[in-house]
């Protein structure tokens, strides 16, 4: 379902999707992209990534914290391993297990979160189209 979520993302690079989920609910989501009231394009001319762009994890971690949900001891699926910055947030947000489909450039995040506890799971899926 984070796979599908992806194509929420107007990036043409990447598109990343996630989902926090506790006790078989999704309480939040999110997919990588500009932040609310700026254009919907994340790369610049040179197809780089503007450095404002949110990852999914980060824009689903800042939804469920401003809401009435609470992320402790749950799970978020994402359609790639975090980088370490993302690893930091879920780390603080109490998520509990970490579920991935795909390796990022950098394993450091998978690295951070192993060595704070965090259940990771990497899961091959196949191509859903």
């Amino acid at each position: 379902m984070a796979k599908i979520w992806a194509e929420n993302s107007y990036c043409k690079r990447r598109q990343v999707g996630a989902l926090i989920v506790n006790n078989q609910m999704i309480i939040s989501d999110g997919y990588n992209g500009t932040p609310a009231g700026f254009e919907n394009v994340c790369e610049d001319e040179n197809n780089v990534t503007k450095p404002y762009v949110l990852h999914a994890e980060a824009n689903a971690i800042t939804k469920v914290a401003a809401s009435n949900n609470n992320s402790k001891g749950s799970t978020i699926y994402i359609t790639s391993s975090p980088c370490i910055e993302c690893a930091k947030l879920i780390i603080q947000s109490g998520i509990r297990r970490v579920v991935y489909c795909e390796d990022y450039h950098t394993l450091d995040g998978v690295d951070l979160l192993n060595r704070a506890g965090i259940e990771v799971n990497y899961i091959e899926i196949e191509s859903i189209r």
